[in-house]
């Protein structure tokens, strides 16, 4: 009888993730998330300003397409000391750009807790769970936590407001730019009726003379 072959445990399953870090803070980010890192000055020359008195994280904005991403500060929504960023995450099958510091490492987890019961709060909508990595716990973040469906619409609702308004305000420029102009029109017409009857009243008296 031959003996049994060693059965072979299942490989653990790894996620690849990006390490980055937000004021002296480091969270994760899986790496399939993150469609594009781009830095804060490349940001700048096409981005749109934004405020909202609800929402202090975000500040700018810019249409991707059909679409308008938001980019939100990673300090402030995190509640921490904000420093001038220096790179930007641009999410995947989000609506979110994402501000931070700057990137720690790439690297890889085959674990995943759940969040204790200590984070009952909004950690909850922020965070997936938990990873032990180099004998740290890092958060490891959601994409789509950033910016709740609530938070997008009053952002999209401001915009659309300032947009009507800013319609208004161009058609009644052009409404006052209309009437000054024909108004000019009306003034020349005038001047150049009187100036006809002057005519046609010195040739009546040449002729009569």
């Amino acid at each position: 009888m031959r003996p049994l072959s060693p059965v072979k445990s299942p490989a653990a399953r790894t996620e690849q993730i990006i390490l980055f870090r937000v004021s002296g803070q480091i969270f994760a980010i899986s790496s399939a998330s993150v469609q594009e890192v781009r830095g804060v000055d490349s940001l700048s020359a096409v981005a749109k300003e934004i405020s909202h008195p609800d929402l202090h994280k975000v500040k700018q904005y810019v249409r991707r397409g059909e679409y308008l991403v938001y980019v939100v500060n990673a300090a402030l929504h995190f509640g921490l000391p904000t420093v001038p960023p220096a790179l930007v995450f641009v999410l995947r099958r989000t609506r979110t750009a994402l501000l931070i510091d700057g990137i720690e490492k790439m690297t890889s987890m085959s674990r995943l807790q759940a969040l204790p019961q200590a984070f009952c709060h909004e950690e909850r909508v922020w965070y997936r769970g938990l990873t032990a990595l180099d004998q740290s716990v890092v958060p490891v973040v959601k994409p789509d936590g950033f910016l709740t469906p609530e938070e997008l619409f009053i952002l999209d609702a401001s915009l659309s407001r300032k947009a009507d308004a800013q319609e208004k305000l161009d058609a009644d420029v052009q409404q006052k730019l209309d009437a000054d102009a024909q108004e000019k029109l009306d003034t020349l017409a005038q001047e150049n009726g009187a100036e006809d009857d002057g005519a046609e009243n010195i040739s009546d008296t040449s002729l009569t003379q």
